[in-house]
């Protein structure tokens, strides 16, 4: 039995528009022991792709209760987080490390 056209351009449709459903990114760095910027504003309700950059040249960890997140990125490395969907809201971060200084917050709106 051969499906129909219509059915099969239906197939296609909903193929392409999950792949078209790609996460923004966000990109944060750290640099002298900070995050930079220092908040970040995303979407909410959407999942987002956050790109650590972290260029100094020791280890720095990105942690935050509230985002359910742990990744230590080493000294000049990069790293990609996933978060949300998240409701509006304040979220916040900060480097195990340095935690004196490496404070942040990512703010859904």
């Amino acid at each position: 039995m051969r499906a129909s056209p219509l059915l099969a351009c239906l197939a296609l449709a909903c193929a392409f528009t999950s792949a078209g459903a790609a996460e923004r990114e966000f990109t944060l760095v750290i640099r002298n022991h900070r995050f930079e910027p220092s908040e970040l504003k995303v979407p909410a309700g959407q999942r987002v792709k956050l790109l650590v950059h972290n260029q100094d040249g020791t280890a720095e960890e990105f942690e935050s209760h509230s985002l359910n997140r742990e990744k230590v990125i080493p000294g000049g490395a990069k790293a990609t987080i996933f978060i949300g969907p998240l409701k509006p809201g304040r979220y916040t971060f900060f480097g195990e490390f340095n935690e004196k200084t490496a404070q942040g917050a990512v703010v859904a709106e």
